[in-house]
C-alpha cells in the first residue's frame, strides 16, 4: 500500500504549525521535528500552503509531504456508506448496545455477544432500524476475538468497529470515511470525547483527559508521534487489510488495538486520525473501577514491547538534554554550569543543522528553548508515571531526591492541566487545578502499577527502557 498514487482532486495542507523559513525553500515541522528542503518546482506547486493533485508532480509532492508528516490530508470524495458493515463486540451490555444500535440505521450491523450472562436475542432489540445480525461465543473469549468473529462475517469493503458504550455523532462516518480516497490508508478513527451526563471529579477529569481521547488535532497514526494509535473502541478499515493481516490478536488481552495498528504501519500502510470526526464514549467513573481500568491498560505494556521493541518506550530524547536535566536535578551549582554549557553546545548543533534555513538567531533560541521544556516534561511525566517505584524509594531515602519528585509532579500536573483546559471538547466540563493534579497522579500510579505487573510477569524490562536518541 506504500506506493499508492493519491487520485486527481486529493488535496492536501501544511500542518499550521509547521514552519516556512527563508523564502519557502525549507519546511521545518512534523513529528519528529524534521528539516525539509524543496526544489523550485515544489516550491512554487506549494504557494498557499496547499496542494492539490492534478498529475504524477503534484501526486508526488502530496505524498512526500504527507509521509513527511509536515501537511494534512483534504480529500474531496467519500466512499459510499453501502460499503460499510459496522461490528460490535458486547458483552452484558444491553443497554448501550440498544444505545448505539439507536445511531446506526440503515447500516448493516454485525454484533458479536462475547458470552453475556443473558444471550442477546435479536427481538430484544426493538426495532434498531438496521440490517442487524448477531453471533453467539458460549464463552467468553475477549474483545479481540469478539471482532476477529465480526470481521469474519462481513463482506462490504470497509468495516466499522464500535463499542459498545459508545455513542456515535452524526456526521462521523462520512468524516472518517473520506480518509479512505487515500488507497495507501488502511485504517481512520475518530476522536472520543466523554459521554455527558455523569458528575463528580473522575468524570470531569475524564472529560478532559481520557486515555482514549487524543486530542484535538488531526494526525497521521505512527509510533512515537503525537498520535501513535487509535482505540479499537471506534475505528474504521479497510476489511481485506484486516483480513489480511489476520485481524486482532487474541493473545493479548489488552493493547490489541496498539499492536494491530503497529502491525498495519510495520506493512506499509497508513492510518489516520480525524478529530473532527466524534464518537461519544461512556467513561467508567466509579474510583475503583476507574483505577482498575488505568492499571489494565498498563499491563499491555510489556506483551506489546515483546512484539514491537521499537516502537514502545516511556520517553525519547536526546543524549544532550538527557544529560542537562539530569545535572539540573542534582540541585549543586557545578551542575547548574554543566547544564547551562550542555545547552549552548546543543544550540550550536541545532544551528548547525539549520544553517542556510533563514533563521536567525533568536528563531534557533527558540526551537532549543521548545526542545528543552519538551524534554523536561517528558522526563518529569515519566518520573511519575513509569518509574514511580522508584521515585518513591528515592523520595524516603533523600531529600534532594523528594525535591525533584515533587517538582516534577507539580510541573507536569499544571502544565498538562493548562494544556488540556485549552483543548477541553464538547462536553464543557471543567476541574479545578487541586482536585486534577490529584486524579493525575492516582492515574499514573494505577497505570505505573499495570506497567511493572506486566514487567514482572513477562520478565523483562522493555517496557522501561529510554529511547535516547544522540
Amino acid at each position: 500500500m506504500g506506493g499508492s498514487r493519491l487520485p486527481n482532486g486529493f488535496a492536501v495542507a501544511l500542518d499550521p504549525r509547521v514552519r516556512v523559513l527563508g523564502d519557502g525553500a525549507t519546511l521545518l515541522g512534523g513529528a519528529p521535528t524534521r528539516l525539509l528542503r524543496l526544489n523550485p518546482t515544489a516550491q512554487s506547486l506549494l504557494a498557499g500552503g496547499r496542494v492539490t493533485v492534478h498529475d504524477a508532480v503534484t501526486a508526488k509532492l502530496a505524498r512526500m509531504l504527507l509521509d513527511a508528516t509536515v501537511a494534512h490530508p483534504r480529500p474531496i470524495t467519500c466512499a459510499s456508506m453501502r460499503d460499510v458493515t459496522v461490528v460490535i463486540p458486547v458483552r452484558d451490555n444491553m443497554a448501550g448496545l440498544r444505545r448505539v444500535l439507536s445511531t446506526l440505521a440503515d447500516l448493516p450491523v454485525v454484533i458479536v455477544d462475547d458470552g453475556s450472562a443473558h444471550m442477546i436475542d435479536p427481538a430484544d432489540l426493538g426495532n434498531p432500524g438496521a440490517d442487524v445480525k448477531v453471533i453467539r461465543h458460549r464463552r467468553s473469549r475477549g474483545p479481540a476475538a469478539a471482532r476477529n468473529t465480526g470481521l469474519a462475517a462481513c463482506h462490504t469493503e470497509y468495516v466499522a468497529f464500535l463499542d459498545s458504550d459508545v455513542v456515535p455523532r452524526p456526521g462521523w462516518l462520512e468524516a472518517v470515511l473520506r480518509h479512505f480516497s487515500d488507497p495507501g490508508v488502511a485504517l481512520a478513527a475518530p476522536r472520543i470525547e466523554a459521554l455527558s451526563g455523569a458528575g463528580g471529579a473522575v468524570a470531569r477529569y475524564e472529560a478532559i483527559r481520557s486515555s482514549l481521547d487524543l486530542g484535538i488535532r488531526e494526525s497521521p497514526v505512527i509510533p512515537y508521534g503525537p498520535v501513535s494509535y487509535v482505540p479499537a473502541a471506534a475505528i474504521v478499515g479497510r476489511r481485506a487489510v484486516l483480513v489480511e493481516l489476520g485481524g486482532f490478536d487474541e493473545a493479548l488481552k489488552s493493547g490489541e488495538d496498539v499492536d494491530l495498528c503497529w502491525r498495519l504501519v510495520d506493512r506499509g500502510a497508513r492510518l489516520r486520525y480525524d478529530p473532527s470526526a466524534v464518537v461519544a464514549h461512556d467513561h467508567r467513573v466509579s474510583l475503583r473501577k476507574w483505577l482498575a481500568r488505568k492499571a489494565f491498560y498498563g499491563t499491555s505494556a510489556a506483551p506489546l514491547w515483546r512484539r514491537h521493541p521499537d516502537k514502545i518506550a516511556p520517553l525519547m530524547l536526546s543524549r544532550w538534554t538527557l544529560a542537562m536535566w539530569l545535572l539540573i536535578a542534582t540541585g549543586l551549582r557545578p551542575g547548574w554550569v554543566m547544564a547551562a554549557l550542555i545547552a549552548a553546545a546543543g544550540g550550536r548543533r541545532t544551528a548547525d543543522a539549520l544553517a542556510g534555513a533563514g533563521l536567525r538567531y533568536r528563531d534557533v533560541a527558540v526551537i532549543v528553548t521548545e526542545g528543552i521544556v519538551a524534554a523536561g516534561l517528558q522526563l518529569a511525566s515519566a518520573v511519575c508515571r513509569h518509574y514511580w517505584p522508584a521515585a518513591v524509594l528515592g523520595a524516603l531515602v533523600s531529600r534532594r531526591c523528594r525535591r525533584v519528585v515533587v517538582v516534577a509532579a507539580l510541573a507536569d500536573g499544571v502544565v498538562d492541566w493548562i494544556g488540556r483546559r485549552r483543548t477541553a471538547g464538547e462536553t464543557g466540563e471543567h476541574i479545578g487545578l487541586l482536585p486534577y493534579l490529584v486524579l493525575r497522579r492516582l492515574d499514573d500510579l494505577a497505570y505505573g502499577t499495570g506497567v511493572w505487573s506486566g514487567v514482572v510477569r513477562q520478565r523483562t524490562l522493555g517496557p522501561l527502557k529510554p529511547r535516547i536518541r544522540r
